[in-house]
Formats: C-alpha cells, sequence, structure tokens
C-alpha cells in the first residue's frame, strides 16, 4: 500500500507559539487517517500546512507525490478540503454554489449528483443558512467533492453537532470512503475516531505523541480493562490484587470493587474461583475495555476535550 501524503519535520511557528513541533507521518492510500487531540494541539495548523493553505516554517509535506508548496497549485487540483469553519454566498441556492466551485476544476462532478450523494436533492433550490446544523455539514462536504478528489482532508466535520446527526455524518464519511478516497480527519472525539479511523496520530502541544491503529493504542495500555464487580461479602479481598492478569485493585466502598486488568481471560475465571472459595456472591460483574481518551490520559495526564 503506497504512501500518499508524507509529512517530514514540519514545524511551524507564530511569534514564540511552536503550534507545530517536528512532526511527521505518513497517510497510506485508501486509508482514513485521524488526528486527534485537544483544542490547541496543533490539529489544524499541521493540516492547513500539508494543504497548502499555511506555508510551515521548517520540514516539508507532500501529497500524491506533489510538493503542497512548491506545488500548490497542481495539488490542489486533485485533492478536497473542509475547512472547520466554512462560509458560503448568502443568495446562491446550494445547486448553484456547487456549480460555481466547479468551475474552479479542470474535473468536476454534477452538483445535482452530489447532492444526491449526500441527500440533499431536495434542498437544491434552498440557501445555506436555511439548513440545519448536520445538513449544512454535509453540504460542506458535499463541496469538497466538485472535483472528484483523490484526497480530503476533513477538519473537525463534526464539532457541534448533535448525536444523531453526528452518527449520520460518519455513516456518509465511510460511504465516501468506500469509493476508494484517503481521507484525513481532525478530531477531539475520541469515539469519532475509534468509529472511523484505521490509524491515529495522538497530538498534543504541537507533537505526535502516539501513532497506531485506535485498537493498537488500547491494547498498548498497561491495563487496557476494567473489571468492575459487587460482591456480598468482602472476606479475602486483599487476594485480588494477585489474581492473574490484575495491575491494581481499586475499592469503590460497599463491597464494590475495580480491578485493572491486562487479560479479562485470565482475570474473570479467577475472580469466580475466588468468589466461590469465599463464599462472596457476584452481585454485579461488568467488563470495560480502555479508550484511546484512557490512552490520552496515560501519554499527557489530560483529557481530550481541554
Amino acid at each position: 500500500m503506497s504512501d500518499v501524503i508524507v509529512v517530514e519535520a514540519l514545524v511551524k511557528h507564530y511569534g514564540d507559539v511552536r503550534a507545530v513541533d517536528g512532526v511527521s507521518f505518513a497517510v497510506r492510500r485508501g486509508e482514513v487517517f485521524g488526528i486527534l487531540g485537544p483544542n490547541g494541539a496543533g490539529k489544524t495548523t499541521a493540516l492547513e500546512c500539508i494543504e497548502g493553505l499555511t506555508a510551515p516554517t521548517s520540514g516539508r509535506a507532500t501529497v500524491l507525490g506533489l510538493d503542497s508548496q512548491r506545488d500548490a497549485l497542481k495539488m490542489k487540483e486533485q485533492i478536497g478540503v473542509q475547512l472547520q469553519a466554512s462560509a458560503y454566498f448568502n443568495y446562491l441556492k446550494l445547486r448553484e454554489i456547487l456549480e460555481l466551485f466547479g468551475r474552479f476544476y479542470r474535473l468536476r462532478v454534477d452538483a445535482d449528483a452530489l447532492l444526491a450523494k449526500v441527500g440533499l436533492q431536495e434542498k437544491a433550490n434552498t440557501v445555506v443558512n436555511k439548513l440545519s446544523g448536520g445538513q449544512q455539514q454535509r453540504f460542506s462536504i458535499a463541496a469538497t467533492l466538485v472535483n472528484d478528489p483523490q484526497v480530503i482532508f476533513l477538519d473537525e466535520p463534526t464539532t457541534g453537532l448533535d448525536p444523531q446527526a453526528r452518527h449520520n455524518l460518519w455513516e456518509f464519511i465511510q460511504r465516501i470512503h468506500k469509493e476508494g478516497r484517503t481521507i484525513v480527519l481532525t478530531t477531539h472525539y475520541m469515539e469519532e475516531a475509534q468509529a472511523l479511523c484505521d490509524r491515529v496520530a495522538i497530538m498534543d502541544r504541537g507533537r505526535i505523541v502516539a501513532l497506531d491503529s485506535p485498537d493498537a493504542l488500547v491494547r498498548n495500555l498497561e491495563s487496557p480493562y476494567e473489571v468492575r464487580f459487587t460482591v456480598s461479602g468482602a472476606a479475602g479481598a486483599t487476594a485480588l490484587a494477585s489474581l492473574p492478569g490484575v495491575r491494581g485493585v481499586r475499592e469503590e466502598g460497599a463491597g464494590a470493587f475495580t480491578l485493572h486488568t491486562a487479560d479479562t481471560a485470565e482475570t474473570l475465571p479467577a475472580l469466580l474461583a475466588w468468589a466461590a472459595h469465599h463464599g462472596a456472591r457476584l452481585v454485579k460483574l461488568e467488563v470495560t475495555a480502555a479508550t484511546l481518551e484512557d490512552v490520552f490520559l496515560k501519554l499527557t495526564g489530560r483529557a481530550l476535550r481541554e
């Protein structure tokens, strides 16, 4: 699988602020690649440098083999970009906006076909400010597709949407990905990255602190699972820390415990045997897998949504 985006030692300063601080990564053809991190981590700035919208202080990025600065015009013919905030003509209808944008490119897609793709064909003669938030985001993505791009950049595409609209947009992103496009998106929603991305780069303070598939990042935690349970009798609770796979025990009170474990297949049978041995009846048992939020907290000590 070839790399369609290569980023090498990318740095961007704004005065004394190092918004992007030596970022390097590659994006494979046909994957959904996420850049994950809290607000102010440098996600948008890095994306703007890769898209050719901002000149880096140092380092370089190539997209489809084209330098994002030296070959910016040629590169932009082959990519689609959805900015974090978009502004459209107030009095032009959706069809008219797409037709206008299409004229900027040699290769373009029919406006009505694009509106049908995003489920807005019935809104073709409506202006943008009459659309709901979710519809506006879908139209914004439709606008990135006017030149039938091979690579699409989406900057926090679901920020501000309600849960239903967010999930609807996830489904649409998955559909356009299945058409063979490479997608790069930034987000500070860990569940969005887990739902959509083949791999994610976690950014903090301008640097990439981890890069892998969401599942691999979670598995690499020392204790990727929590086993929560309540028992009718807590005799022998000191032995819980020695159960196979257990890396930590937290007593929640009133016979409730949380075990941090590296291997639930080892820990659960041992826990049941412990309960039987001590005559303790398990009233409640719940197994929870760690998330990217836990990964980020482990790496940085901060929450993703700061």
